[in-house]
């Protein structure tokens, strides 16, 4: 590691990555070209088509789907967002659903079938309160990212022009995710995407005691940022895979400092300090033992929803130093 290694990295801004990205701990060995893409979902897209960057932040789903059809880059135990899914579908009033079976027959609208926020949804609704999603038809408005995808019969395209939020407006749709991955955008994800107001009741009137107990149940913590590196670097610099986690780890310890002390306040910051009282004093858990629960768990219902054509194995989704 005489000179240094360029390498264009494309990771959204958090507290516990800005002082990756603004220098302050440095990636040993590497002088890094840092690319901001904003929305980050526009960076998965442009990664998982074009592989455009060396190291980038994808959702996890995106990145096992990507790496069961091939693509030339491999996952850290990295994971920089982490949220539980018992809050975040929103029914209406007047579709008569009130538990999940109550969704078979109906329509529900997600901004895409792969998108991880839905893929973890329906996980807990099949495993947990048994819903056949083969029987649930799955409305769309975008793109997957991963065009190699085949999407099951069940899953149909919105009209053109129409957004999930007028479909779930005029009564078109029974349910649908909140926010950016359903009935709360109109327009492209990937850019230029304004914010509707989408004031349903959730599917569930008690999410965090749920979340509580299925943690406490599965061990499972859902991810939804994890970090992949080129093959290509990896094969030439090896090295590359554990100066990154050691950054990323450095970055993610002075950041739980931070939240001990009080001096993390902002949104994001309150949000995990909110589960912390769920999963313990680290909310953001790097590593394969501390996850692998958690990755056995989408790896498995990535397969179970038809995203995935195999089976993938620990050693073909993780660089071999991590495990």
């Amino acid at each position: 590691m005489a000179s240094k290694v360029a390498l264009k990295i494309a990771i959204a801004e958090y507290p516990h990555t800005s002082a990756i990205r603004d220098g302050s701990i440095p990636i040993e060995g590497v002088e890094p070209e840092f690319i901001t893409v904003k929305p980050q979902i526009g960076a998965f897209r442009r990664m998982v088509r074009g592989v455009e960057f060396d190291v980038c932040e994808l959702a996890p789903t995106t990145y096992i789907i990507a790496r069961a059809y091939g693509a030339p880059f491999v996952a850290l135990p990295i994971f920089v967002m982490r949220r539980f899914h018992h809050a975040g579908l929103l029914v209406r009033p007047d579709a008569r659903v009130r538990s999940p079976k109550d969704l078979e027959g109906k329509k529900v609208g997600v901004r895409a079938y792969s998108v991880t926020t839905g893929v973890w949804t329906r996980q807990v609704l099949i495993d947990d309160f048994g819903l056949d999603a083969s029987k649930v038809t799955w409305v769309v408005d975008d793109e997957e990212h991963v065009t190699h995808l085949q999407l099951p019969p069940n899953v149909m395209h919105a009209p053109a022009g129409v957004s999930l939020a007028d479909m779930m407006a005029r009564g078109d749709l029974a349910a649908g995710f909140a926010a950016n991955a359903g009935v709360g955008r109109a327009g492209a994800p990937t850019g230029g995407w304004t914010e509707v107001e989408a004031d349903y009741p959730d599917l569930f009137q008690n999410p965090v005691a749920l979340e509580a107990e299925y943690y406490a149940r599965t061990g499972v913590y859902p991810m939804h940022g994890t970090i992949v590196v080129k093959d290509s670097v990896l094969a030439e610099h090896p090295w590359v895979a554990t100066s990154v986690y050691r950054a990323f780890n450095t970055a993610k310890k002075q950041w739980l400092a931070k939240l001990d002390s009080g001096e993390a306040t902002s949104k994001s910051d309150l949000k995990y300090q909110e589960l912390r009282k769920i999963v313990g004093s680290d909310p953001l858990p790097y590593g394969i033992e501390e996850n692998r629960k958690t990755i056995l768990a989408l790896e498995a219902t990535a397969f179970k929803q038809d995203l995935i054509p195999r089976r993938m194995s620990m050693r073909e989704l993780f660089v071999e130093t991590c495990l």
